[in-house]
């Protein structure tokens, strides 16, 4: 698998012959036609879902950390880890993906998501250099290299990805693709719900605030793969599939067991179970795939839907706890996964 030329006279971008990969494309964003029109739709409100970290007042936040009971500080402090390893890794890969891309119209929402992931990276650093105190910042950054399930985990994903740089096959790039896509919609989300319970119990508003922002753009990233992947799998890639989100459920289950467990009030080993495996199925529905875990449909943690506000049900300008992130808010367009 080669990657596209970058100066292409001799290309062909008419709707004919676009293809998601091995088209033979002159890199133009000839947007007047437009082949997969989900993509144009998708760039709209991608767009317009702007946001500033820097501009969610955390000074409430810088109280109520230090009035975290050690769990609950344990589990702020190491999602916040992985949160960050994940964003930065992605803001380095996204690019890399998108030299394989032959759709100059995914190619554009393509680059706004390593953009936005850039600010994601960001929106942490902002949050632990507001709140933490000084004598720990750096513990959270190191902690993925001493944790040994934290490493783990993020070696899993990032292996994948690895060894499609090093190896850029057609089946090396699948796999990059489902690994991009269980990052997206499956790796950060018992994390963010941590978040969603903290705010529940009106305890660290401000960085609930960021994480729900975050949170939608997840979720609009989740439907850049799922239409990508049911154009590139074939039925024989399926048994593959079933494995990576098989080890990537394990995976999600332990390091939540790991880092909250049952020890944080709303939330237990056996909702992380449910939770987990329910997003799992959804996730496979939603590219005409089996679900692999029979029975696990519902989610456990639908009481916290109006603070995460991810389903396209409310107002995602709405600010749970009253503070002044609204005026800068300027997208409500979400709509689920359903582009």
């Amino acid at each position: 698998m080669k990657a596209k030329k970058l100066f292409n006279p001799k290309g062909d971008d008419s709707l004919n012959e676009r293809k998601v990969i091995g088209g033979n494309t002159t890199n133009i964003f000839n947007l007047n036609n437009v082949k997969y029109t989900w993509a144009n739709r998708l760039y709209r409100v991608m767009m317009e879902n702007f946001w500033i970290p820097e501009k969610v007042d955390l000074t409430s936040d810088i109280n109520d950390y230090k009035n975290l009971t050690d769990d609950e500080k344990k589990a702020f402090d190491g999602i916040l880890s992985f949160l960050i390893f994940l964003d930065s890794i992605q803001t380095n890969n996204v690019p890399h993906i998108s030299d394989y891309i032959t759709s100059p119209e995914i190619n554009l929402i393509l680059a706004i998501q390593t953009y936005q992931e850039a600010i994601h990276s960001q929106s942490y650093q902002y949050l632990i250099e507001t709140i933490l105190p000084k004598e720990t910042r750096n513990y959270i950054y190191d902690l993925w290299r001493d944790d040994k399930t934290l490493f783990a985990r993020n070696k899993y994903i990032a292996q994948t990805f690895q060894d499609f740089l090093d190896s850029p096959s057609l089946n090396h790039f699948k796999k990059a693709l489902i690994a991009n896509y269980l990052l997206e919609g499956l790796y950060f989300y018992n994390g963010f719900n941590f978040f969603y319970n903290l705010a529940s119990r009106h305890k660290m508003p401000g960085t609930t605030d960021i994480i729900r922002y975050i949170n939608r753009d997840e979720l609009l990233h989740v439907v850049i793969f799922k239409r990508i992947i049911p154009e590139v799998i074939t039925d024989q890639d399926i048994p593959w599939v079933h494995e990576m989100f098989h080890t990537a459920v394990e995976q999600e289950i332990e390091w939540t067991n790991h880092i909250i467990g049952n020890n944080i009030l709303g939330i237990s080993k056996d909702a992380t179970d449910k939770y987990t495996k329910f997003l799992a199925n959804t996730l496979l529905q939603r590219i005409n795939l089996n679900h692999l875990f029979p029975g696990y449909t519902k989610n456990p943690y639908e009481h916290l839907e109006k603070i995460a506000d991810t389903e396209g049900k409310g107002d995602v300008k709405a600010n749970f706890f009253e503070s002044t992130v609204t005026s800068y808010n300027q997208s409500s367009s979400i709509d689920g996964w359903d582009f």
